[in-house]
């Protein structure tokens, strides 16, 4: 009893949160493009296939599904760039390198 009365009283002392020190849930659909897009910083080729990411790349990338969808969401937010294929059943994109971000977002 006295120890649910002692959590009580320190509760009702801690300062209410502000939106500041809330931090928004991230969107699960932009979980596997934020994965994608830490990985690609350290990625030292100008283009990436699905099949690059699928063996060097994060592991929960190791579905073509899930690669093709992460970087359709880095192509809207202007990471990556469709590149010309020589096959059609291929998919490649071209990485765009802008100035050193300490933690680059997908927005």
């Amino acid at each position: 009893m006295e120890m649910a009365n002692l959590f009580e009283r320190l509760g009702q002392l801690a300062p209410p949160p502000t939106k500041e020190t809330q931090k928004p849930l991230p969107d699960p659909k932009l979980q596997p493009a934020q994965r994608m897009l830490d990985w690609l910083q350290r990625w030292t080729e100008d283009f990436i296939c699905i099949r690059d990411v699928r063996q060097y790349g994060p592991n929960s990338l190791r579905n073509p599904k899930s690669v093709i969808d992460a970087a359709e969401v880095l192509v809207k937010n202007g990471w990556l760039e469709p590149a010309k294929l020589h096959r059609y059943d291929m998919r490649k994109w071209r990485i765009i390198r802008r100035p050193p971000i300490v933690a680059p977002k997908v927005d």
